[in-house]
């Protein structure tokens, strides 16, 4: 080992050494070396920057915006109308309207077929005019004549009652040379009785709903209205409406109060005299069918409740809830685009704001706050403002944005995650990156207490060859060496600390727990020393040196943490047993060993780890003695070795050397051997004084 390395290790007698690159430390979830840190327990910054967050919000905003235009998305829109128009519905007429409905049961009645005479309704018309009704409307074409003695009858009724409103109709005609709308209105003999002529055609949206009232100014509600204020001019009826307007309908099919029609012409009694005084009576069909058979209906809708009840509405209620809608002054107006967009906008801010900090579920909670907060406003906009906010574009950026922001997270944990792995597994094997990752809690900042393993490996003669060698053949053989010995480390767990110069710092048991920590080491150690052999060869083969390896290993308690200024830190051990673990590896040139252990490990090795005693040493900067061991699969040198041991420590010299003598006729040239010998030799000429226990000082070591 180069002399720089010895020097260090005998700078102290506590060592301090340092085992965490500084590059990982982020990815740990350890502060990094910041000129402005904020204390060693700082937590990392998990946010999104402010531009990345507003980028991605506005990204969202400017698609869902775009959106908002399509035909497509305003039907999605829709869906919202109609759930708060069922929702805030008060299901219930507040007006006096009133529906007469030609219907099953009339036909029932009066047994006869439609078209039904004139001189029928003639006959209705009568009765609601002496019943006292303020406006009677027919939703039933006249467009043609019948007989001239029922057509006449029909006047006379008109004319009598002074009140009436009849429908007229656009019908779509299309020839070999045009295609138009044509205007079909009531028989002009109707007209000239006083009647007045409405528009009865609704207009449908692009899902075939009738959701918005008809515009045009002679509508059916509209023309009915007008001849309403025209009998009461008291009442202050307010025909103008904004552009766009939407029916705030009263509820599903049925809301209205409702006669049939045959109980009209043919009263039995149960309808009060005055049922219909000052009520707008609308007489058409109500043939209730399903929604699925409803395309044979041609007088049949659907309507915001039609997806609830599964029944279309007959176009007579939907009349109706035009005028309820109207007199009650609660037409329903779509909010300004501007409004919709401003609203999606100042959501999508908030949104990256606020989830920026990515935390799923708080960022969640948020969302869903933010989520209840416009349905609320929605609600409270359509039931007391009258005002209809399309907010699924808004609420949609809410997920989108928790989305893509968890997405993002995601995606730079997992690049983390994959810069941790790829990083720390230089250093730990993949096995212990993955719980790091699963637990970085264990990865405690500040200082912890840790039992730990140490190993420290060294080339014998390292600095002579590397002179004699060129650079990049020092580099070359260097880099074979710590390869294929730092894979057997991490094979067993291991997690190397660093290399310093020719030497390997290694240890086991953090920054995670393990059991065999001790067992891990030693067979760690014993598969290297095998290794070398191969790689002795190999470089042999290419003309560079047979290198030697010595390994020290020593277990411990440590203080492992995050020690140094507020500019730099490290990770680091501060233990006497580390330095212990650099002066075993010293301690084998002495007894020609490859591997020498201390105690402290020794004593929590499997019996399947064989080893032998090698001496009580101490070395230099302590003062009490360490058993130390090496591996030895010779059972015999074993007992020859621990009995000749025993006989030296109680100074019994010939006993010692006698099987000293038989342990190298066993195994010729055994270090150890060869050195009690000599110690023994040297004791007999001047024997150990009082107190001796067998232990040696080793001060170089």
């Amino acid at each position: 080992m180069p002399t720089s390395c010895h020097a260090e290790r005998d700078a102290t007698g506590r060592l301090l050494l340092l085992f965490a690159p500084i590059p990982l430390l982020p990815y740990l979830g350890m502060p990094g070396p910041k000129p402005a840190a904020s204390g060693l327990d700082a937590p990392r910054d998990d946010s999104v920057s402010h531009r990345l967050a507003l980028g991605i919000a506005l990204v969202w905003c400017v698609l869902l915006g775009a959106l908002t235009f399509s035909a497509r998305w305003q039907q999605i829109e829709d869906r919202g109308f109609d759930e708060l128009t069922v929702i805030t519905a008060p299901k219930r007429s507040e007006f006096p309207i009133t529906i007469v409905g030609v219907d099953e049961p009339s036909f029932n009645k009066l047994k006869l077929q439609w078209p039904w005479p004139r001189s029928v309704h003639a006959e209705l018309i009568d009765r609601l005019a002496k019943a006292g009704a303020a406006v009677i409307v027919l939703d039933i074409l006249f467009a043609e004549p019948s007989n001239k003695k029922d057509d006449q009858r029909l006047a006379d009724a008109i004319r009598s009652a002074g009140n009436v409103v009849l429908v007229a109709n656009r019908v779509y005609h299309e020839t070999a040379n045009t295609a138009q709308w044509i205007r079909v209105d009531p028989l002009p003999q109707l007209i000239d009785a006083g009647a007045s002529a409405g528009l009865a055609q609704v207009p449908l949206d692009a899902d075939l709903f009738v959701r918005r009232l008809p515009e045009f100014d002679d509508a059916l509600w509209r023309v009915t209205l007008r001849r309403l204020r025209a009998v009461h001019p008291d009442l202050d009826i307010n025909l103008t409406l904004a552009p766009d307007a939407m029916i705030r309908f009263a509820g599903p099919h049925g809301t209205f109060p409702y006669v049939s029609y045959h109980e009209v012409v043919q009263p039995d009694g149960s309808i009060p005299a005055d049922y219909f005084k000052d009520q707008i009576v609308l007489v058409g069909f109500n043939v209730e069918a399903a929604a699925d058979i409803g395309s044979a209906q041609s007088d049949l809708f659907s309507t915001p409740f039609t997806r609830s009840s599964a029944y279309l509405t007959p176009g007579v209620e939907i009349h109706a809830e035009a005028m309820e809608t109207v007199l009650g002054g609660r037409a329903i107006n779509p909010a300004p685009k501007v409004a919709e967009l401003t609203l999606l906008a100042l959501l999508g801010v908030a949104c990256a704001l606020l989830m920026r900090r990515w935390r799923p579920l708080l960022s969640a909670l948020a969302g869903l706050g933010f989520v209840v907060a416009v349905l609320a406003l929605d609600w409270a906009l359509f039931a007391h403002a009258h005002t209809w906010l399309p907010v699924f574009a808004s609420a949609a950026v809410i997920p989108a944005v928790y989305v893509s922001l968890g997405g993002y997270s995601f995606l730079r944990e997992q690049a983390r995650r994959r810069g941790v792995t790829q990083a720390f597994s230089l250093y730990v094997t993949p096995q212990v990156v993955n719980q790091l990752l699963a637990h970085p809690e264990r990865m405690k900042l500040g200082g912890e207490r840790r039992d730990v393993t140490f190993m420290f490996t060294d080339l014998a003669s390292f600095t002579s060859f590397s002179e004699a060698l060129p650079a990049e053949r020092v580099v070359y053989l260097l880099n074979q060496h710590f390869t294929e010995m730092t894979d057997i480390i991490l094979k067993y767990d291991g997690t190397v600390a660093r290399f310093i110069g020719d030497a390997i710092m290694a240890f086991w048991g953090a920054p995670l727990d393990d059991e065999k920590q001790a067992e891990h080491a030693v067979r760690a150690a014993i598969e290297m020393q095998a290794a070398m052999v191969n790689q002795r060869e190999r470089f042999a083969a290419e003309g560079l040196p047979r290198i030697q390896m010595r390994i020290g290993i020593q277990s411990g308690n440590a203080i492992l943490g995050n020690l140094g200024s507020a500019k730099r830190f490290d990770y680091t051990a501060i233990a006497d047993d580390v330095n212990l673990a650099a002066r075993l590896e010293g301690t084998n040139k002495i007894y020609g060993t490859g591997i020498m252990i201390g105690d402290a490990t020794a004593r929590q090795l499997p019996a399947d780890i064989p080893l032998r005693r090698v001496d009580r040493v101490i070395v230099k900067g302590k003062s009490q003695p360490v058993e130390v061991f090496t591996p030895c699969a010779d059972p015999e040198v074993i007992r020859l070795s621990d009995e000749a041991l025993l006989n030296f420590r109680a100074r019994e010299w010939d006993a010692s050397e006698r099987l000293w003598q038989e342990l190298l006729a066993h195994t010729p040239g055994d270090g150890i051997a060869a050195l009690y010998l000599r110690r023994i030799a040297e004791y007999r000429d001047e024997a150990p004084g009082p107190g001796w226990d067998g232990a040696v000082a080793l001060d170089k070591m």
